[in-house]
């Protein structure tokens, strides 16, 4: 376990079914409920006024001689001469490189990191580092804060975050904003399957909803394809 987080997971302790017959108001649904109040304003408060943004997302575990590790830096160094700034998880591997390449060049460079018992650790590239002990107010910041997403290859969380996103888009509760998956190999399967199973053979998404993506093989193709996006949208 991460020595810097000894304590119970908050998430897991708010989704618990509780199976308590005493009560005890400050390990009750309607305090943790001012906690979560808290990391809403917190965040707000700290963001508010920073200018368009994009959020990367990738492994905490790539480390800094993978290729994918250099790519995120140069890209979020690419991105910042744009002006833009650049939100990530705030941990290390992809995090910590696209924040590093953020804040080498003098760039914004955010980190919302989350409270996990291991793999999380705040990165040392940061002009403005936040820590959630909820999910779900973390990405509440990516969402908001963002103009557009990179994502680099990662797991569940990764996953998690592209796929939110492009329900968000699909259903119109965000402003259509550039979604590149980095790197064709990784990335492969899982499109031609969008492609031949939701799309062709159940039917299951519309042919315009590929449109909500682009898979990217450099940062140089990458940055084209989210300025060229949100020019479109004007959002600087």
């Amino acid at each position: 376990m991460n020595k810097k987080y000894p304590h119970k997971n908050e998430d897991r302790e708010l989704l618990r079914a509780s199976k308590r017959t005493d009560y005890d108001f400050v390990k009750s649904d309607p305090w943790r409920v001012l906690h979560i109040q808290s990391e809403f304003v917190e965040g707000f408060n700290a963001l508010a006024g920073i200018g368009p943004c994009i959020s990367f997302f990738g492994s905490a575990r790539t480390t800094p001689d993978d290729p994918y590790y250099k790519a995120a830096y140069e890209t979020a160094s690419l991105l910042v001469k744009q002006d833009l700034g650049i939100i990530t998880g705030g941990g290390p591997g992809i995090m910590e490189a696209a924040n590093k390449g953020a804040f080498e060049l003098g760039g914004l460079s955010i980190g919302c990191n989350i409270e996990l018992p291991f793999e999380q650790e705040a990165n040392s590239y940061q002009n403005i580092s936040l820590e959630f002990r909820y999910f779900f107010v973390r990405k509440m910041m990516f969402v908001k804060y963002s103009v557009g997403y990179v994502i680099f290859p990662g797991g569940y969380g990764t996953l998690d975050e592209l796929f939110e996103a492009l329900t968000l888009a699909q259903t119109g509760k965000i402003e259509h904003f550039p979604i590149a998956l980095f790197g064709k190999d990784y990335w492969k399967d899982l499109y031609q399957w969008i492609d031949e199973c939701l799309l062709e053979k159940y039917c299951t998404i519309s042919p315009e909803d590929k449109n909500l993506y682009s898979v990217v093989d450099s940062p140089q193709e990458a940055v084209d394809y989210i300025m060229s996006v949100i020019d479109k949208n004007d959002y600087i």
